[in-house]
């Protein structure tokens, strides 16, 4: 079932505000476009020349000369421009992305990241995500909590970094979870997670504080 990755994207959106400019990465960070609330006044950049992206197209409405970082088939939002790669990532390398929302494979309490190479499988490269994550002002990670029974949210990395302490927050279907210089802070429950279950598929530490919210 994909549910949980709309809830994820859903949640996701929380972490925007009026103004931001986006980048989306591959997988559940592209569904964020199809759940921002009406009214919220966000711009969704691509490396692949985008600005102003909007929701994955519907069937029957894919143009297939448009289409997202990831290669989905896509729109475009009133006013949007399209740009070279080049004056893409300079817009990455600026500084002028306020926020990057991304997959991984793991992130652990420090808020590294792994998220481009598992050993022994073959990778073309890392892609734009090292770029992305030492360019934007912040880094949301939005991912599965585990993999095959296993915690993706670790005490220490295992697989080659993309970047060392640049992820903010966490979203998976089971918690949102804040970096900080203590740790890792649970904030909020994925709907209907008790905070046992979060703990024990987690191998980091977790700080929990008093009150702990929901989300949905």
């Amino acid at each position: 079932m994909d549910d949980y990755k709309h809830v994820i994207a859903r949640r996701a959106t929380m972490e925007l505000k009026d103004g931001d400019v986006v980048n989306l990465g591959i997988g559940i960070p592209t569904l964020v476009a199809n759940h921002l609330p009406p009214g919220k006044d966000v711009v969704f950049q691509t490396e692949n020349g985008c600005i102003g992206m909007g929701p994955l197209a519907a069937e029957g409405q894919e143009d297939p000369d448009l289409s997202n970082a990831g290669s989905a088939l896509s729109t475009l939002m009133p006013g949007a421009s399209l740009c070279d790669s080049a004056t893409a990532f300079a817009l990455i390398r600026g500084g002028h992305i306020d926020a990057v929302i991304l997959g991984a494979m793991e992130v652990d309490e420090q808020g590294n990241l792994a998220n481009w190479k598992v050993p022994g499988k073959k990778m073309v490269g890392p892609g734009g995500a090292m770029d992305l994550v030492s360019g934007a002002k912040k880094v949301i990670v939005t991912m599965a909590h585990t993999q095959n029974g296993e915690s993706k949210v670790l005490k220490e990395c295992k697989l080659p970094l993309t970047a060392r302490g640049r992820v903010d927050t966490i979203i998976t279907e089971l918690a949102v979870l804040k970096v900080t210089p203590e740790g890792l802070v649970l904030k909020e429950l994925g709907p209907d997670v008790t905070i046992e279950q979060v703990v024990e598929a987690t191998e980091a530490r977790l700080i929990i504080p008093d009150k702990v919210g929901c989300f949905s």
